[in-house]
């Protein structure tokens, strides 16, 4: 493959990613990272501040608007596909280079950051950068590119805390290479680690000053998921790899992962050095991954840092017979997408959709008209009140309104005291209802926090005239307080 075909495929592919981005509605992960950026903090309770400080930056530019969130997914993931690629180029010096740039950028992976807002997208960008830094520094012995890879690391850390096996894999090429071992008995690795602390400085200024609460809910929320050995976690894990990465780069990965699993610890040495750099950022996260998935529910982001290293492998040796079936299941599959996202053929039995949220909002805004003076809230994790204050423009509340932790909600000064005494409109989502009618259930719970409440007609979300999703409506009065 030549850098014209590489070129071709690439950006068409792209711009039928761009094409979709005016049809994809606001998902909640959107919604409730933009509420971040409308927060700027050092950090934030479930997640580093980088995700927040990239959609400040589109917004000053582009607006408050759906588009400005999904512009800025793709502008910084399009980054991240030229950061892999010059990395690419660097380790893989025949065209094979454009057949790695190409798996990479045709897969699910690609798409689902390009669209979707999570601190995945700039861990991604700043991860490929990381490596590309550390492989400058190392391999070309550009010794201030060693400044360069500590910062990076660090703003990949201010992006997600997988960030920690940068300097982790970083030291394992380092203990394990004969040729540039010599590198520890120098400053520059610990310069590279300090600068990346002290580029984490926001991360830990914000935990000290909050009890540690973020890294406390990352590590215990993992730690309650832990069960005994379960398949299906791991079957689950399976399958959410295989739809990111496509057949054969899933099965090409697994592939090379066996192929070096064994002889990187029976003769390290004899693995070449480049292979061993791109080893050392892959091996150890990928297998850690699939055996935690046996005790515990892995999600489908955390593998995406490891493809960096992992493509760029399976890029040497893929024979190029295998690439037409890869082009077939990426063009196949993200027609399914394409078709998905502009017609809504399959409604999503869940609240992590992208359809019916703008619609949601009208509607509540006509209920509170109706009961002036109420203030709005949710109690599911941060979805519908994510997307309420996104599209409505004013201050919704979440589960902390009945006593309940409410993530990031819960740590922007909000006074609950002033709303005592207040009636308010509590909208709860009916991912799966029966029909069209009032619940009719019962929730205890309200008469906790207010003196009575009423079930009004529900918020009813359509599609080409049938209901896709449901939202019960109550009206809730007196409200007492966290206190009572």
């Amino acid at each position: 493959m030549n850098l014209r075909k590489a070129l071709i495929i690439i950006v068409g592919i792209n711009l039928v990613r761009l094409a979709f981005l005016p049809f994809m509605g606001m998902m909640p992960q959107d919604a409730y990272y933009y509420f971040y950026s409308e927060h700027l903090s050092l950090s934030y309770f479930d997640h580093p501040p980088m995700v927040a400080y990239m959609l400040y930056l589109f917004s000053l530019i582009f607006g408050k608007t759906v588009f400005a969130v999904k512009f800025a997914d793709f502008i910084i993931t399009l980054g991240t596909q030229l950061a892999f690629f010059t990395l690419a180029s660097k380790i893989i010096r025949s065209d094979r280079k454009y057949i790695t740039w190409v798996l990479l950028s045709s897969t699910m992976l690609i798409s689902s950051l390009s669209v979707v807002t999570t601190p995945d997208v700039p861990l991604l960008f700043f991860w490929a950068l990381s490596l590309l830094t550390l492989y400058i520094a190392i391999f070309e012995k550009k010794r201030w590119f060693w400044i360069w890879a500590g910062i990076c690391m660090g703003l990949a850390f201010d992006s997600k805390y997988t960030a920690l096996a940068l300097p982790g894999g970083l030291f394992l090429f380092l203990i394990f290479s004969k040729r540039y071992r010599y590198h520890l008995a120098t400053i520059f690795p610990y310069l590279a680690a300090i600068l990346m602390i002290l580029f984490t400085y926001p991360v830990i200024r914000w935990n000290i000053d909050n009890h540690f609460a973020s890294f406390a809910f990352q590590s215990s929320e993992r730690a309650e998921t832990i069960s005994g050995i379960t398949i299906e976690n791991f079957l689950g894990l399976v399958g959410t790899q295989f739809f990111l990465l496509l057949p054969i780069v899933f099965i090409g990965l697994w592939w090379v992962m066996f192929r070096y699993f064994g002889r990187i610890f029976k003769k390290p040495n004899q693995v070449n050095p480049e292979i061993w750099f791109l080893i050392s950022f892959f091996v150890p996260m990928f297998i850690g991954f699939y055996m935690l998935s046996f005790f515990l529910w892995v999600k489908l982001n955390w593998l995406m840092p490891t493809y960096i290293s992992g493509l760029i492998l399976f890029g040497i040796f893929i024979n190029e017979k295998w690439l037409k079936w890869h082009y077939a299941w990426s063009i196949a599959l993200h027609v399914v997408m394409m078709v998905e996202i502009i017609w809504y053929v399959f409604p999503v039995k869940s609240d992590d959709t992208w359809y019916g949220w703008e619609s949601l909002s009208e509607q509540t805004l006509e209920v509170q008209k109706q009961y002036p003076e109420s203030f709005i809230f949710s109690s599911d994790t941060y979805k519908t009140t994510a997307q309420l204050m996104f599209f409505t423009d004013q201050k919704i509340y979440g589960k902390n309104i009945l006593g309940e932790h409410a993530l990031h909600y819960s740590y922007i000064g909000d006074d609950l005291s002033l709303l005592k005494g207040k009636n308010a409109i509590f909208i709860d989502s009916h991912r799966r209802f029966p029909n069209d009618l009032k619940s009719g259930e019962k929730i205890p719970k309200l008469l906790n926090y207010f003196d009575s409440y009423t079930e009004l007609e529900p918020i009813l979300i359509k599609r080409d005239g049938k209901t896709v999703r449901k939202f019960c409506v109550y009206y809730c009065t007196d409200y007492k307080g966290t206190g009572s």
